[in-house]
């Protein structure tokens, strides 16, 4: 889907309802029927699986693409994320099989007029998928199109909603700031990501503005660290454009 420019025309200029949804690790069958009622798209901003093993991780990627497709919605679109090791290794292709999900990966793809990009590439933290080292980034993200209406990428900007603790405990914006500043480049109407789970006393799901820039941004991870026998958290958030 590399700017394949998929394009549809628009009726009347009807706004598109998208669900944006991100880090499901699993548990993408505790959303039920309804929460996909009246929606013209979903995006998904990666890891939908947990395991680091690529071969358990394929299998789990795998139960998500069945899920992801079977839902009656118009336009489904994933990236995937650190977690998702299987499709960095080459084991799973998810547009291969899916015919109805558009996957990108550092690509875009033009519907209904409105041009999505889509990036899995985050900061490296440990040895999972699709990192690169700190500092390393902004070759990747000057790449992001001028003219992108949805930026979706697997990690959140520096400094929104981004807040979380280290391995010392201690709080920490954990974004990338070379992200930040190609987000102030192209100004997107919509930044969606995940990544960056709401932890203790870390609120990071929800959606904002800053004063200097039009953009909204939307972390949409479904899931709480330190609880995950609870499952989804969150059932993302609802945005139109």
């Amino acid at each position: 889907y590399a700017a394949q420019g998929l394009f549809l025309d628009g009726e009347n200029n009807k706004k598109l309802r998208i669900l944006a949804i991100s880090d499901t690790h699993g548990f993408h069958d505790q959303f039920l029927a309804s929460d996909f009622k009246d929606l013209d798209m979903i995006i998904f901003a990666g890891d939908c699986s947990n395991t680091m093993s690529p071969a358990i991780n394929a299998n789990e990627v795998t139960q998500f693409l069945n899920w992801y497709d079977d839902i009656p919605v118009k336009y489904k679109i994933m990236i995937a994320g650190n977690h998702c090791t299987s499709i960095e290794h080459g084991l799973i292709r998810p547009s291969q099989y899916h015919e109805s999900i558009i996957y990108l990966e550092h690509e875009s793809v033009n519907i209904e007029g409105i041009n999505i990009f889509g990036s899995p590439y985050t900061p490296r933290y440990g040895t999972w998928s699709f990192m690169k080292n700190k500092g390393k980034l902004d070759p990747y993200w000057q790449q992001i199109p001028e003219n992108t209406d949805i930026l979706v990428t697997h990690g959140p900007p520096k400094g929104i909603l981004d807040l979380s603790r280290n391995r010392l405990d201690e709080l920490e914006f954990c974004g990338d700031k070379e992200l930040l500043n190609h987000v102030y480049r192209v100004k997107p109407k919509h930044h969606i990501f995940g990544h960056i789970h709401n932890f203790k006393d870390c609120l990071n799901k929800g959606s904002k503005t800053v004063h200097d820039i039009p953009t909204q941004f939307h972390n949409v991870s479904c899931v709480t660290d330190a609880k995950f026998e609870f499952g989804l958290t969150s059932k993302g958030i609802r945005i139109e454009i």
